[in-house]
């Protein structure tokens, strides 16, 4: 079960404004990544549903975590039905995000007080997302959908809306400061934080760094 509440796990995304999105097959480079990132400052970490067994590896994350890196969050990501969800939250998955809008996650989500971060590409989703009981709305694809504008044109009529953002998302100071700037309430990152050459090498110093830049972007972009 959750480790953390949900109060806890959305300040947590709030304060630190960035939430890590990753996936890897193998259980021991998962631990060597979530490790990399804790120490880069990183307190909420999705591990995405993208291959066989993922739920197997992630049971292994939490496990980790809880003894290597007891501050961070883990959530679960990749999530398109309610089942998968119910798997996860019964691995210890503090929040469940996906890729689109599913009305049946949110009450498995809602019954058990996990947040549930929908994917939204349109205002109306991310209404009927906010009218289901999530708090908290990615917008995704991010840079197709229209880029810092779409999250500042959604927040002048809807200003209450927590939104987090997911592709196109970069760990450069140029791009973090215009998501944070647009009103976004956090970025999630993926391949660009995790570069495939950084992974093969195994150079988990370079990733504490880029997790430790992009933090500090955010930041001070906040002012």
């Amino acid at each position: 079960m959750a480790k953390f509440s949900k109060l806890q796990v959305l300040s947590v995304m709030a304060e630190t404004g960035m939430v890590p999105v990753f996936y890897h097959k193998d259980v021991d480079i998962a631990k060597q990544v979530l490790r990399a990132c804790y120490a880069g400052g990183v307190r909420a970490f999705e591990f995405t549903n993208r291959g066989d067994f993922a739920q197997e590896v992630f049971a292994e994350l939490v496990k980790f975590a809880a003894k290597e890196c007891p501050e961070m969050i883990l959530g679960v990501g990749s999530v398109v039905d309610s089942a998968t969800a119910a798997l996860y939250i019964q691995l210890g998955a503090n929040f469940v995000v996906g890729p689109l809008l599913n009305p049946e996650i949110a009450k498995v989500c809602n019954r058990r007080l996990i947040p549930y971060t929908p994917g939204c590409g349109t205002v109306s989703e991310i209404g009927f997302a906010q009218e289901a009981g999530c708090d908290l709305c990615k917008v995704f694809p991010a840079g197709n959908v229209g880029g810092p504008s779409f999250v500042k044109n959604v927040k002048a009529p809807m200003p209450w809306s927590m939104l987090m953002v997911t592709g196109g998302v970069e760990p450069t100071e140029e791009n973090l400061t215009a998501w944070i700037k647009a009103g976004v309430t956090c970025v999630g990152m993926g391949s660009n934080l995790f570069p495939k050459e950084v992974i093969v090498a195994g150079d988990w110093n370079k990733i504490t760094e880029l997790s430790k830049n992009a933090l500090s972007y955010i930041k001070k972009a906040r002012g």
